[in-house]
């Protein structure tokens, strides 16, 4: 039985990716396939892959997801959206030295003031938010939020982070949190990988701020993942069946594309639509859909290596992750990315 043990490695904190390289496509790209590992430049993507092959890309945009008030009785709080329901309701996290209670009003950034709802998930972690004054909670967050940089970036959000922590084709907002993998793309390699007959498509995954929580049980298979909303368009399912009819391969940019496509094959065959995934990915699931892999390195113990580790091969990604720190790459948000192959 697999326990939080298995997905453990110690990694030196400055591998901990704290800036973005100078230019996306700069970053470096370990190739993974059949237990070697080839040492690769991200603008190399192009040759790594075939002609006829399907890149699938998360286009979500990050939301400024982070804000900072206090509650009616003056005490400080932190508040991070998990996702806006609608104009006028959201679920979030709160920080503070004691809970809001339900009923009560908090004011964030002097200019959003809330009602405290009922509270749910695994731990009580999230609260129902209403709006309590004018306007809708999407421009009033857009307006007075911050940028959710995960919580091993050690800076407060700059101008620079709003740009680079946000791929080149976010489109749908809603999310907390990047798909970091999407972050190496330019318009530049877009163009390359489209000239070269690799044909791209698009869904939408609106990450949350579950994904900032840690797996709390030692045995992997009693954790339960937090739910996410996701959207396969038609386009990507017919994309998807060309790509299968010309003999080409399916690469997922992500993790989020990857859960995103699994879980709507979880019941045979592939659909478009909307729905809602708390799927959890690790060794041993059959994969339906994804052939290769796009994604950055992951955390010790998180649910992201457990999925990779699914993929590639348990003992594959210990020995990719020992190469990587030995090559000093870079981990993380930031960090730099693989091309695994399905095991």
């Amino acid at each position: 039985m697999l326990t939080l043990d298995d997905f453990d490695f110690d990694l030196p904190s400055e591998l901990i990716a704290q800036q973005p390289t100078g230019e996306r496509t700069a970053s470096r790209l370990l190739r993974v396939a059949d237990g070697e590992f080839s040492d690769r430049r991200f603008n190399e993507l192009p040759d790594l892959v075939a002609p006829g092959d399907l890149l699938v890309f998360n286009d979500t945009r990050v939301i400024k997801a982070r804000l900072f008030g206090r509650k009616g009785s003056g005490g400080q709080i932190e508040v991070l959206i998990e996702r806006i329901v609608d104009a006028r309701h959201a679920v979030a996290q709160i920080r503070a030295s004691k809970s809001p209670q339900p009923g009560s009003l908090i004011l964030l950034e002097n200019e959003i003031s809330l009602v405290v709802g009922s509270r749910s998930g695994e731990q009580n972690e999230f609260f129902t938010l209403e709006l309590a004054g004018d306007g809708d909670l999407w421009t009033l967050i857009e307006a007075h939020g911050r940028l959710p940089l995960p919580p091993y970036i050690t800076h407060a959000a700059s101008t620079e982070d709003e740009a680079r922590y946000q791929t080149v084709f976010a489109r749908h907002p809603g999310a907390v949190a990047a798909p970091t993998a999407g972050l190496h793309f330019d318009d530049p390699l877009l163009l390359q990988l489209g000239q070269r007959g690799i044909e791209i498509a698009w869904l939408t995954l609106h990450v949350g701020a579950g994904t900032f929580q840690p797996v709390r049980t030692h045995r992997v298979a009693e954790h339960r993942m937090h739910a996410e909303r996701f959207e396969i368009p038609p386009a990507t399912i017919a994309a998807i069946a060309r790509t299968r009819a010309r003999g080409g391969k399916v690469i997922a940019v992500g993790t989020t594309s990857l859960r995103s496509l699994e879980a709507a094959a979880q019941h045979g065959e592939l659909h478009a639509g909307a729905a809602e995934t708390d799927i959890f990915i690790t060794p041993g699931y059959q994969f339906r859909v994804v052939d290769r892999l796009i994604t950055n390195f992951h955390l010790p113990k998180s649910t992201l290596l457990m999925l990779v580790s699914a993929f590639a091969g348990l003992d594959t990604i210990r020995s990719a992750y020992r190469h990587a720190i030995a090559q000093r790459y870079r981990f993380f948000s930031y960090g730099d990315a693989m091309l695994l192959t399905r095991q």
